[in-house]
């Protein structure tokens, strides 16, 4: 193993999920990633996640270990790194995991497969299979809003409750509120839990209990600030900063919007080159879209404290 965790790190706070850069024959550019994750830093990540936003399911099995080793270098002297570790098969998934703990990951985070529609008792397995594999924590993502099932609450707990603490939560499926809370006394308020819908349930999680977020990168100095003024009690800034973001989000209605406007901003942010997202894609900006994006996006800068502007 190349990485003795020696003490675990904390995995909490704002954990932007990083976007992956393309050169214009699509394969993975490094050079951008690298100035992308030290963005985030320098705006205040508390870690990066590799997800579904970094299109992980669209790269081949050899790019996944190329982005999680670079993801994992670059990052982890600067914060923690999560890596998403789903795969149709539970082997492979494993086989993601130890992988993703050998070039030093913090924790790993796990979809559900996609193409099977499992029993519980069948998904359990797979969850258990990851957590045999590893020494780390695991995420178990509840990504519903792009799978369409959303996982029990009680096998959820039946995790946490049989593997402890090391079974952590980024619950998505809708209402995403009540069923945080739900989860919460479920694990009787012991498990870690993330908020996973691009920062539009932030304050409403954060009411509820939540040890971070896990947004897409382009707004990383909204959420930060966001995530702050939560911190503080500053109802008032949080209020300000939310709407602009609320009002975004709520129309991205799958993951290829969310990828569509992300690359789009962190374009026109000066951290990436282009905003190539792998096809076939089911979304594509338009001009009213994007005039929608940029009036929005002003409303969220002019929200931020004036320190933070720049």
């Amino acid at each position: 193993m190349e990485h003795a965790h020696a003490r675990p790190r904390r995995i909490a706070g704002v954990l932007p999920v990083f976007q992956t850069p393309y050169h214009d024959d699509e394969t993975i550019d490094f050079a951008t990633l690298e100035r992308e994750i030290g963005w985030l830093f320098n705006h205040g990540a508390d870690g990066i996640v590799m997800a579904m936003v970094s299109e992980t399911l669209r790269l081949s099995s050899e790019e996944r270990r190329a982005l999680a080793r670079a993801a994992c270098e670059i990052g982890r002297s600067r914060g923690v790194v999560v890596i998403s570790v789903g795969a149709e098969s539970s082997r492979v998934a494993a086989d993601y995991a130890r992988h993703a703990e050998s070039v030093g990951a913090d924790a790993v985070m796990a979809i559900p497969p996609i193409a099977t529609a499992t029993d519980e008792a069948e998904l359990k397995r797979y969850y258990e299979r990851i957590l045999q594999a590893v020494s780390i924590p695991l995420i178990v993502q509840d990504a519903s809003g792009y799978l369409g099932r959303p996982m029990s609450i009680a096998l959820q707990a039946e995790l946490f409750n049989e593997h402890g603490p090391r079974v952590m939560f980024k619950p998505e499926a809708q209402p995403v509120g009540p069923r945080l809370s739900e989860l919460h006394r479920a694990t009787g308020h012991r498990a870690s839990v993330f908020e996973g819908s691009g920062g539009m349930a932030l304050v409403d999680s954060y009411a509820r209990g939540i040890a971070g977020t896990m947004p897409g990168a382009d707004l990383i100095d909204v959420i930060v600030a966001l995530w702050r003024a939560l911190q503080a009690g500053d109802t008032e800034s949080a209020m300000r900063l939310s709407a602009p973001l609320s009002a975004l989000i709520a129309q991205l209605t799958n993951l290829d919007a969310f990828l569509a406007v992300e690359k789009y901003l962190l374009v026109k942010r000066g951290v990436f080159r282009n905003a190539i997202v792998r096809g076939p894609v089911g979304y594509r900006l338009d001009d009213a879209m994007r005039q929608t994006v940029d009036r929005l996006f002003d409303e969220m800068r002019a929200a931020l404290p004036a320190g933070v502007r720049g």
